[in-house]
């Protein structure tokens, strides 16, 4: 009989690292009533290229400095209906990305939008890290190895 794998501990909020957008660090909110991550994107233009749509954006990667930003390009791979925490519907692209965290990476869906009147700049929902990790909620920054 094969011994599961025992999850790691993360925290409610944790620092990720988005390799493939050259996002080296960003705070987020570690979300389990969320089921999809988010990702704050400004000057959101979206482009085709043939039959792919490419969104081209803006992120501030520090919550409280918005002079600094990266540039970053991905393919959307969908658009999808979220509802947000204030109940509103909205359509969104959504990207694939590598996230790492506490010494994993691993590819997950990520929606853009502006988050700018939030908290966070990400949002890491339950359906990326439900098989990797468990939450203390009462714990943060458990996965930081920046």
């Amino acid at each position: 009989m094969r011994k599961k794998k025992e999850k790691k501990i993360i925290g409610w909020r944790e620092y990720l690292v988005l390799p493939e957008l050259g996002i080296k660090t960003i705070k987020a909110k570690v979300d389990t009533g969320a089921r999809s991550s988010a990702l704050h994107a400004y000057d959101l233009k979206i482009e085709k290229l043939g039959k792919k749509d490419i969104a081209k954006f803006k992120v501030h990667p520090h919550q409280n400095d918005t002079k600094k930003f990266k540039r970053c390009e991905a393919e959307i791979i969908e658009y999808r209906k979220v509802k947000s925490s204030n109940g509103q519907t909205e359509l969104r692209p959504v990207i694939l990305s590598t996230v790492k965290l506490h010494g994993e990476a691993w590819v997950t869906e990520i929606t853009l939008t502006n988050r700018d009147q939030m908290g966070f700049r990400m949002l890491l929902g339950r359906a990326s890290f439900r098989k990797k990790f468990l939450v203390d909620v009462s714990k943060s920054y458990l996965g930081n190895t920046l």
